[in-house]
């Protein structure tokens, strides 16, 4: 009671109150993403918090964010569970990431500098290391994290917070569904020629060109996304 009374008080405990509650949701965040924590399942506070050392207040208000970022579900009385995959919501998923993504990518064109243009050669030269080993353990996590952080470099020079949260929650909802099904059943896909080409449309300052192959760039992994959940249906139903 003391910790949380503090956090109400403001100041200082408000805001260690706050970054407990950050910290907890990105670790919870991380488990969702990754399928540690499995569609559906419920998350029991009780068992929460004495697995994460906190209190029930700011473990409450973490699970409160991730139901905002649609990573969790609450209802009433029956408290909160991991949320529930489906081919309706990774569509709607894939869609609006289209559309906001390719957005804040021509607003970066648009705004970017030359540190901006380093710094998104730089991501993709990291990226490009891990290329070949994609699929492979232990560098399946090392890869997916310099992915995230070139998708992240190409839109950040836009400059526009809120816009910039939208996507990269959006783009960690389409990572759970890739570490779901995709991992499960690789694709044939030369996603490092994919990277290549929407790097130099994005270097030559040619943002429709730039736009038009991000676009069909998430497109395809929601396909692939798709066809692997119905790979993983058929074989579930045998």
């Amino acid at each position: 009671m003391e910790e949380d009374e503090s956090a109400s008080a403001g100041g200082a405990g408000g805001k260690a109150h706050s970054s407990r509650a950050a910290a907890i949701g990105q670790r919870l965040r991380l488990d969702i993403i990754n399928g540690r924590l499995p569609p559906g399942s419920k998350l029991h506070l009780e068992e929460l918090r004495e697995e994460l050392g906190v209190s029930l207040s700011p473990l409450r208000e973490s699970l409160t964010r991730l139901v905002a970022e649609g990573l969790v579900t609450s209802q009433d009385q029956r408290g909160f569970a991991v949320a529930p995959v489906s081919r309706e919501n990774l569509l709607e998923v894939i869609d609006l990431r289209t559309i906001l993504e390719t957005k804040a990518l021509k607003s970066a064109i648009d705004k970017g500098d030359d540190a901006w243009e380093a710094e998104i050669i730089s991501a993709h030269h990291v990226l490009s290391k891990l290329d070949d080993q994609r699929w492979v353990e232990p560098y399946f996590e090392q890869w997916e994290q310099r992915h995230k952080a070139f998708h992240d470099a190409l839109i950040r020079a836009s400059n526009a917070p809120l816009l910039l949260s939208f996507c990269q929650t959006l783009f960690d909802m389409s990572h759970r569904y890739r570490k779901l099904f995709v991992r499960k059943n690789p694709p044939r896909r030369d996603i490092a020629a994919e990277h290549k080409e929407l790097l130099a449309a994005t270097l030559k300052r040619d943002a429709d060109s730039a736009c038009r192959i991000l676009a069909r760039h998430i497109e395809t992994t929601g396909k692939n996304i798709l066809l692997a959940m119905k790979a993983g249906s058929q074989g579930s139903a045998r």
